[in-house]
């Protein structure tokens, strides 16, 4: 197997960076894997573009680089069966930015691009699966039949994408700020039958401020989260939370005790 030893260390260099680059800026429809012992294979799921027949499917490739590049262009395969003229039954794709138009200043990103591209626009005058390039001249309708069929048993379905912000919107109400939470319940502490806070709402605690001193929490200051499962007006409901309240500030009050039994003990020391 093939490791990071078999590259230079200028080559491996060069291609952490890439892989960085194309890791937080990944090009469209495409996203790349690789194995960090082994960046002499570089693998990529490329998505389908609408429009053709390969779209609503994800098909799988890899780049394979040799101990010369980038001087010399990497070998490009397909993983994921697809019925392409320019992609061989065997997988190999055959495009010029992997042979005779290579330049060791391209990039992965570059031949990512053109790969996908390749998709769009596909060139049957140069064609390794000749199957599909006599059929793309002489019936596009019957090239694109066939290539949908591919498509729909070989290759992976693409993930569910989310409206943005759909995600943070069902949340929100988890990442609560710890910050603002004045006291906790400590399990060992707590007395039976007081209820905590539920992961979706804070509690009714007292806030503190700056003075250090306690101030009760008004109805201008909750939110409206608070009021979820609880009734307006319910003094029943507020009772385990009031409970709660009163068990933070005996918590307080014995850690408070302690530290002054502290301070006598080492002043008799002295």
């Amino acid at each position: 197997m093939a490791t990071n030893e078999n590259l230079p260390p200028n080559v491996i260099k060069q291609l952490t960076r890439e892989l960085k680059s194309l890791d937080e800026t990944p090009p469209e429809g495409i996203k790349v894997g690789v194995n960090d012992d082994d960046f002499s294979t570089i693998y990529a799921d490329i998505e389908g573009p609408a429009g053709t027949p390969y779209e609503n499917g994800v098909f799988r490739m890899k780049l394979i680089l040799s101990r010369d590049f980038p001087h010399s262009p990497p070998k490009g395969y397909f993983l994921t069966k697809i019925f392409h003229p320019n992609i061989a039954t065997n997988g190999e794709i055959c495009v010029n930015t992997l042979k005779r138009d290579w330049t060791p200043s391209l990039g992965l990103r570059h031949v990512l691009i053109v790969v996908r591209c390749l998709l769009i626009e596909p060139f049957p005058e140069s064609a390794l699966n000749e199957q599909a390039g006599k059929m793309l001249l002489e019936n596009y309708e019957e090239y694109a039949r066939h290539a949908r069929l591919y498509t729909g048993i070989h290759a992976l379905k693409p993930k569910p994408k989310f409206k943005a912000g759909a995600i943070s919107e069902s949340t929100a109400a988890l990442n609560l700020d710890q910050t603002s939470s004045v006291c906790s319940i400590d399990p060992k502490n707590a007395v039976s039958g007081v209820v905590g806070p539920t992961p979706l709402a804070p509690s009714l605690n007292t806030m503190k401020g700056g003075s250090g001193q306690d101030h009760p929490t008004t109805g201008a200051n909750l939110s409206p989260t608070v009021e979820i499962g609880v009734s307006s007006g319910s003094g029943a409901a507020l009772a385990p939370m009031v409970t709660q309240k009163k068990e933070c500030g005996l918590v307080k009050a014995q850690a408070d005790k302690k530290k002054i039994d502290a301070r006598k003990k080492s002043l008799k020391r002295l």
